[in-house]
């Protein structure tokens, strides 16, 4: 017996047709552990994004927030528990924790929040090894102030601005704005508006009657005759056309106008030569110069330049008042020219340790009905719809932001140019009650608010 139990072990030690059995059990354990391992270090992967995830979006939503005064720096760090809890959702995570840091803006530098967030997943395979849990966590930052702002408001101030108290609701939603978008400026220069009002021309104010990038050649201060007179006794084609929309409309002028009563004239400017009509090319020479004009309904709030003068810049809001034909193209061009250190309005100079966002704001309540050369004031011109459409090309190339706000309370129907004309489909506004322009310009004002917050 003794000699057949080594007999049948010898036999067993040489056999080799189970050793594949044998090596399988022995690695199925550490087999078995890495792909433990593998699951419990994914969960908390997951968690980690999903958490990362979250602290962005809540450094964000507390630079938005400060940013326009909506919290202080004293409710930062409860206003991210507050915002994270609705953003991050994993029900394996445990011990979450939050905090938010506030960094005031310095020299050269924007201000910041941070937010950071931690937690905990519990193991599954890794406990065996001596680790119950797993640790997660990420950061979060958000900056703004380093990107200053320029801003150039360019509003309506037609006839039709009159009906349903449109230029009224105007000014209240451009004031608004300007409170808005000065809310963000933590230095005097960080934040820059100017505005346009805009009919037919613009008025670039009776202090600049000696300024050299003036043109005198097509101007008279006569205008559209009376009652007493003959309807066309100054220009053979219209009563309502001044000197220069006379003859660009190819009419003749029937007065000689008198060089020595430049003290008549009332600010007005019309469309320079094509093609500078449609380019912010700085006038240097006759043909590049801005042409004085008269007309009859030039805006009463002349342009006010970039400036932070706040109150300064309120009340040229509210001395607006609504009267003339629509120029869409005039008004945007002189926007475009608020915001280059040029002449005629020569922006503020620009540090190259800055980052600017360049905006344009348009709001009309109307489409083109007349320029310089085309249409009659009354009917849509399509030729300078064409103008405009050049225009815009030309300032988005330069890189500035265009949103466009067209209200429509008569039913004349889109524009055919101003969805185009702003930067995106999302920076148009189409409206059909004055009571919404509030909205947009609050819209809008977010918009631009989020331009000047960078993660």
């Amino acid at each position: 017996m003794a000699h057949r139990n080594v007999r049948e072990l010898r036999r067993f030690s040489r056999d080799r047709r189970g050793n594949i059995a044998v090596i399988f059990a022995i690695a199925l354990i550490p087999l078995i552990s890495f792909l433990g391992m593998a699951v419990d270090y994914s969960q908390a992967v997951r968690a980690r994004t999903q958490m990362q995830a979250a602290l962005d979006s809540t450094s964000l939503m507390l630079s938005r927030d400060l940013s326009t005064g909506v919290i202080t720096s004293a409710q930062v760090n409860a206003k991210a528990q507050s915002y994270f809890s609705g953003l991050f959702s994993n029900a394996q995570a445990q011990s979450v924790s939050v905090s938010a840091t506030y960094t005031a803006a310095g020299s050269g530098a924007g201000a910041t929040i941070q937010v950071t967030g931690s937690g905990t997943i519990p193991t599954n395979f890794l406990q065996v090894a001596g680790y119950p849990t797993l640790g997660f966590n990420g950061t979060s930052t958000a900056t703004w102030g380093a990107s200053l702002l320029r801003v150039a408001m360019v509003l309506d101030n037609t006839g039709s601005m009159n009906d349903y108290n449109k230029i009224g609701n105007l000014q209240t939603a451009a004031t608004n704005l300007v409170t808005q978008l000065s809310n963000l400026a933590v230095n005097n220069g960080d934040v820059y508006i100017s505005v346009i009002p805009f009919e037919v021309d613009v008025n670039v104010g009776t202090s600049n009657v000696a300024a050299s990038w003036l043109r005198w050649d097509l101007w008279d201060a006569k205008n559209y005759s009376n009652s007493s007179q003959p309807w066309n006794t100054y220009c053979s084609g219209g009563y309502w056309l001044t000197y220069a929309q006379c003859v660009g409309h190819g009419y003749t002028w029937n007065h000689t106008p008198s060089s020595s009563s430049k003290s008549q004239w009332n600010g007005c400017v019309t469309d320079r030569d094509q093609s500078y009509d449609v380019t912010a090319t700085a006038p240097t020479s006759t043909s590049t110069y801005f042409i004085a004009d008269q007309d009859q309904s030039c805006p009463v709030a002349a342009i006010t330049p970039l400036s932070y003068n706040w109150s300064a810049i309120k009340t040229s809001i509210a001395s607006m008042t609504a009267q003339g034909a629509t120029n869409q193209t005039v008004g945007l061009l002189w926007g475009w020219l608020s915001l280059l250190q040029q002449s005629p309005l020569n922006a503020p100079a620009e540090s190259s340790n800055n980052t600017y966002q360049h905006i344009i704001v348009l709001f009309t309540d109307g489409l083109n009905t007349e320029d310089r050369w085309y249409g009659d004031g009354s009917s849509i011109s399509t030729q300078v719809d064409t103008r405009m459409t050049t225009l815009c090309t030309n300032i988005k190339k330069s890189g500035v932001t265009i949103y466009t706000v067209q209200i429509d309370t008569d039913g004349a129907g889109q524009s055919a140019v101003l969805p185009a004309c702003a930067s995106d489909t999302g920076k148009f506004f189409l409206l059909t009650q004055p009571s919404q322009i509030a909205s947009a310009f609050a819209q809008i004002g977010v918009s631009i608010s989020k331009l000047r917050v960078a993660r």
